[in-house]
Parts: C-alpha cells; sequence; structure tokens
C-alpha cells in the first residue's frame, strides 16, 4: 500500500506531493493526515530551505474526497465538519506560517481546498490550461482552508465573490491576469519550474525570508505604526546573523554572498 503523501529531497529542496493520482489527490482522512505531518516535518528540517508542494498524476488537488464526506454526514452530520478544525485549519497554517518558501506547482486541477492550499503558498507555478475553482457553493457550503481571506486578497473583494459565489472555474491563464499566479509554464514543466525557483530560493536568505513573509501576513491587520515598529525589530534581529553581516561585507568586497540560512 504506498503512501498517500510522499516527500522528496534535493539538497536543500523538498518536495512534498499528495500521491491519490486515481483520485485526482482527493483529500480523505488518511491523506489529511500524512499531509499535516509532511509539512511538520519539512518545516522542522533545518536541512529544507525550501518547499514545493505538488500532487500526483494529472491534478494538484481536488479537495475533500466528497465519498468519505458522504459518509461522514450520513453517520453524524453533526460531526462531519471537525476535519475542518482537525486537519484543513493546520494544514493551512503549516503551509502560510513555515518559515521557509513553499511553492505550489499546480500541475493541473486545483479546486476547493486544493485552491485553499495553493494560495496559502507563498508562490505558485500553474500548468498552462489548468482549471481551477471554489466549488463550494456548488455543494451548498462556503469556504474554508482560508480561501476566504486569501481569495479576495489575491484578486480583490469583488472578484473573490463572483468565483465563490457562482462557483465559476478559471484557467492558470486567468488567475496570472488576476494576480494569483506570476508564472504559467507547459504541463510537463510545472514541477521542475518550481523545483528549480526553489533551489534559488534556498540559496538564499532563509531568517530574512521568513521574517518578511511573517510582516507581509501581520501588516493586514496592523495600524501603520505598529507595522512600522515590527519592521524595526525584525530588521535588528536579522542584522545580528551572519546572513546579513556576510552579505555587506559581501557587497563591499565586490563578492557575491553565500547564504547560509543562519
Amino acid at each position: 500500500m504506498t503512501e498517500p503523501v510522499v516527500i522528496d529531497r534535493d539538497a536543500a529542496v523538498a518536495t512534498v506531493t499528495i500521491d491519490r493520482a486515481d483520485r485526482r489527490n482527493a483529500l480523505d482522512r488518511p491523506t489529511k493526515i500524512a499531509l499535516r505531518r509532511a509539512l511538520d516535518e519539512v518545516a522542522a528540517d533545518p536541512a529544507v530551505r525550501a518547499v514545493v508542494l505538488t500532487g500526483a498524476g494529472s491534478a494538484f488537488c481536488v479537495g475533500q474526497d466528497l465519498g468519505e464526506h458522504a459518509a461522514a454526514l450520513e453517520d453524524d452530520a453533526g460531526t462531519a465538519f471537525a476535519t475542518v478544525d482537525e486537519h484543513y485549519n493546520p494544514i493551512v497554517m503549516a503551509l502560510a506560517t513555515m518559515p521557509k518558501p513553499v511553492i505550489a506547482a499546480v500541475n493541473g486541477m486545483c479546486v476547493g481546498a486544493g485552491l485553499g492550499f495553493a494560495l496559502a503558498c507563498d508562490l505558485r507555478v500553474l500548468a498552462a490550461g489548468a482549471s481551477l475553482g471554489t466549488a463550494f457553493s456548488a455543494i451548498g457550503l462556503t469556504c474554508d482552508s482560508g480561501l476566504s481571506s486569501t481569495l479576495s486578497r489575491a484578486v480583490g473583494e469583488s472578484r473573490a465573490k463572483e468565483l465563490v459565489l457562482l462557483a465559476r472555474p478559471f484557467s492558470s491563464e486567468d488567475a496570472v491576469a488576476w494576480g494569483i499566479s506570476g508564472e504559467v509554464v507547459p504541463g510537463e514543466d510545472v514541477l521542475s519550474s518550481a523545483q528549480a525557483l526553489a533551489t534559488r530560493l534556498a540559496a538564499g536568505p532563509t531568517a530574512a525570508y521568513a521574517a518578511s513573509k511573517r510582516a507581509i501576513a501581520d501588516a493586514w491587520t496592523m495600524t501603520l505604526p505598529e507595522v512600522l515598529r515590527a519592521e524595526r525589530a525584525a530588521q535588528q534581529a536579522l542584522g545580528l546573523t551572519a546572513d546579513h553581516q556576510g552579505a555587506v561585507a559581501a557587497f563591499l568586497a565586490k563578492q557575491k554572498p553565500a547564504f547560509t540560512g543562519r
């Protein structure tokens, strides 16, 4: 029996793959548990300095396994959504707060919680012609996996309402035009392009990346004076790192800095 989530390591890059290709990487309980554990593992591994999240086969992730969900509703509709707190929310938080860059390699269909996971990553590389969508209202539900926040931030409130209320699918090309992603590549190049981007980031100042992720996320709920204070504190902390001090010395010596992540 194969594992539903696989971790592959190449130097400082870890690729986390949801591996239920026969179900378009739909999320059943074992897969959600395995994905949460995999993300916790790569987050805690100091040898990993950048992460790629992708799906096996022709889909990225189509969200909740509705067969499993139907069984949960039949068993006890009152507890059928415990998975949101138990699995989906921790997965999204693990992606969004990972102290290193995370890139979604969206190799195909990306729907529901799958779209939430992709938007919780820092960067996205999308396959040309891939279909994305919210899908929740099509089955009488509202957003989960952070989509009510991340989608509206990415595309604006008005378009987010359109995509959620109408459950209208959109293409990877639309995603780029609307600000969700900066890169669309041929399907066969998605994973290699995302890994190349991860390799570039893995050679950079990991602590600075982590601080920048926190700053951008926190700034949405802070006043300008609070933002300025937080930036000052982060800069002071980063000023003590070997990466910053070494980069300044390299600049003055007209050399290329070598970041170690410390």
